[in-house]
């Protein structure tokens, strides 16, 4: 996970830590990201490791 190409440090959500690494454990929404204040458009890159992994849905706001 990467914003702007960077780690996301102070904007990451509860399931990743500041190095962008977290584990996908079962089927349920993820919390990736949390930006703070103030809050402007953003470039977000995930990468997967396993191939097994697949996204239905991103939500914003």
């Amino acid at each position: 996970m990467l914003i702007d190409g960077q780690p996301p440090v102070a904007a990451h959500g509860i399931d990743i830590d500041e190095k962008s690494e977290g584990t996908v454990t079962e089927q349920r929404l993820y919390q990736l990201i949390r930006q703070p204040y103030p809050i402007v458009d953003r470039q977000f890159e995930i990468e997967f490791l396993d191939s097994d992994v697949q996204v239905f849905a991103f939500t914003f706001g």
